[in-house]
């Protein structure tokens, strides 16, 4: 694995661009799609959000500093380009975000990559009713297992509300699934 500050370097010169970006794509496309998906659910949706983000990156590598770290700029990119394909999923289709979400919970039954049980489909359908930023870091913390240090970072944050968010999270899907 090649070292993130040379890899950055790389993708900044325009000789070694092309060879560098191939390997940030194999080293991050795996996690990345699985960020995404528990995002906007659907394989081929996203699809599209993880080929925008990579084009993003790739067009805006000059402008990152290093005051993070690579894969966490490119998570808040992610996590952007999510959330805003969502937004204008929910404004062609003319309904509303909620019921966006319930929508894209419902066609997981049928989606040939949702390997999930019926218990998986009804935390997806719990975690359809949190807020975006508590579905965000659950899933981060819960799916990823992510250190709150990380997900301050990509959410930029502080610790100290995404543990807050995450203990929200957590009752009301209990809530929710002892209800359901």
């Amino acid at each position: 694995m090649i070292a993130e500050e040379t890899l950055v370097q790389e993708l900044k010169q325009k000789e070694s661009r092309a060879q560098a970006f191939e390997v940030l794509v194999n080293t991050y496309k795996e996690r990345l799609y699985w960020h995404i998906r528990r995002i906007v659910l659907d394989h081929d949706d996203t699809d599209d959000v993880l080929q925008n983000t990579f084009i993003k990156v790739y067009k805006n590598i000059d402008a990152f500093k290093g005051e993070s770290k690579l894969y966490s700029w490119m998570y808040r990119i992610a996590t952007n380009e999510s959330l805003t394909f969502l937004k204008q999923k929910s404004k062609k289709l003319k309904v509303s975000d909620q019921e966006l979400k319930d929508q894209m919970v419902e066609n997981l039954r049928a989606d040939v990559y949702f390997e999930g049980s019926e218990i998986q489909l009804k935390l997806q359908k719990a975690l359809a009713t949190l807020p975006d930023k508590q579905k965000l870091v659950f899933t981060m913390k819960y799916y990823q297992e992510m250190k709150y240090s990380e997900i301050s970072e990509i959410l930029e944050t502080s610790e100290g509300a995404l543990k807050a968010s995450y203990h929200l999270a957590v009752k009301k899907i209990e809530t929710y699934l002892k209800e359901n």
